[in-house]
């Protein structure tokens, strides 16, 4: 396991540790209204909708850190393409700047593991 790779990789788990706080706890408070740029009704309506997605977020994040600290490269590479699928989706369907975000170090993170 690279240095490199294990660290790019942990960045990327961090970042969706942060979504999950992000998504679950702070999606109709000012951090997330701002981050999100929701008003504060969008916000409550769609409250249920971005616990849920906050949650795979951390599933993401569980996956990445569990590949790394078993030294399990293809789990970690299987977390890495999830997150590099959600990023370019994310940036296909939202907002361009989500796979510069999500997409752009998971991809970045692959080809670390790949240099190992």
């Amino acid at each position: 396991m690279s240095v490199v790779a294990t660290v790019l990789t942990l960045l990327v788990a961090l970042l969706h540790l942060y979504f999950l706080v992000l998504e679950m706890f702070l999606w109709t408070r000012p951090l997330g209204l701002k981050t999100f740029r929701n008003t504060r009704e969008k916000a409550e309506a769609t409250r249920v909708l971005a616990a849920n997605q906050g949650l795979y977020n951390g599933f993401l994040a569980v996956g990445l850190l569990y590949g790394i600290a078993t030294g399990a490269s293809e789990f970690v590479l299987f977390f890495l393409a999830c997150v590099l699928v959600a990023g370019v989706y994310g940036a296909m369907t939202v907002n361009r700047q989500i796979f510069f975000v999500q997409g752009l170090p998971a991809l970045l993170a692959i080809a670390a593991w790949q240099i190992v």
